[in-house]
């Protein structure tokens, strides 16, 4: 029960995290001439940084060192961020597929990658370690 409300917290806190990504790429896709790449890797640096924050501290609720997670989710996005939007530059850019239709393909990888990898690797060995787990407990 415990991890299944854990992956519903995360669910809803990636679908604020998409509003957000989306939101910004829309902006920068529709008020400038810049290709998919830029527009893409400024949505999605927006979007990790809100998901990040409210993950940690609510859904994982993790007393764990700050920078240590962080620099573990930057080397995450630092093998995601360029596949993706190489990947997403040749789907829009080459294949011109539309570009809305792109990122949110780029989006559900991400969700469910960025789970995997903070819930096994960044934050796996401090689950339910911050104040708001110790009141609960």
């Amino acid at each position: 029960m415990k991890e299944a409300l854990r992956s519903l917290k995360f669910t809803l806190f990636s679908l604020s995290a998409g509003i957000i990504e989306m939101t910004a790429f829309s902006l920068l896709n529709e008020a400038t001439a810049w290709s998919y790449w830029p527009c893409y890797l400024i949505a999605l640096s927006l979007s990790v940084l809100w998901n990040f924050t409210l993950n940690r501290r609510y859904t994982f609720q993790s007393a764990n060192n700050v920078p240590k997670a962080m620099a573990l989710v930057f080397g995450f996005y630092c093998v995601f961020t360029p596949l993706s939007a190489w990947l997403g530059s040749w789907l829009a850019d080459t294949l011109l597929w539309n570009e809305y239709l792109v990122t949110v393909i780029n989006m559900l990888a991400n969700f469910v990658l960025e789970y995997l990898f903070d819930r096994f690797v960044v934050f796996r060995d401090s689950l339910d370690t911050n104040s708001i787990a110790k009141r609960k407990q």
